[in-house]
């Protein structure tokens, strides 16, 4: 029996010691060794309306046809085509300002979401009122209510401020 035991825990304090160890915790959510770690402290590109001019290019590794656009760039801009200082923007900007600024078609999935909740909605109250809710209690009728307004003003009831005060007994009608 005590040899069973120890075996149980010695077992238990194994499984225990595999199971906490930071590197196979990390490894079963997911975090490895080749995560990318964003440095800040280095310069970055950035695509916002409030930072026009981005610490760093959009494209650093130029291809040999960029590399000689960048060298045609440093004569007169004059001999440049109208297609050549488009490429060269694109080499430092990924987005102009009216490409920034262009709104996205989000929206119409957000209101679509929105009335399919609504119509779900509805359909699950509309269920309710079949199936779930039974009739309106006879408490409620009008018959009802007129029996229950009248016993109230026969008993007198908030005769300050309430029903009562906004009957004239002398009449007998509402004042």
């Amino acid at each position: 029996m005590l040899s069973t035991r120890a075996l149980v825990r010695g077992l238990q304090a194994g499984l225990w010691r595999r199971v906490s160890t930071s590197t196979s915790a990390l490894a079963a959510h997911g975090h490895s060794s080749a995560v990318d770690v964003i440095d800040c402290s280095v310069p970055q590109y950035n695509n916002r309306l409030d930072t026009p001019l981005p610490d760093i290019p959009f494209i650093t590794n130029l291809t040999p046809e960029q590399k000689t656009l960048k060298e045609k760039e440093k004569d007169a801009w004059t001999k440049l085509t109208k297609e050549e200082k488009l490429a060269l923007y694109r080499l430092t900007f990924e987005l102009s300002y009216a490409e920034m600024k262009k709104g996205s078609d989000e929206w119409k999935t957000v209101l679509a979401g929105f009335f399919f909740f609504l119509g779900f909605t509805g359909l699950l109250v509309w269920w309710q009122r079949i199936y779930v809710y039974g009739d309106v209690p006879h408490t409620l009728s009008p018959e009802w209510v007129e029996k229950q307004t009248q016993r109230m003003i026969d008993m007198r009831v908030n005769p300050v401020d309430g029903i009562s005060s906004k009957w004239d007994y002398e009449k007998k009608q509402w004042k």
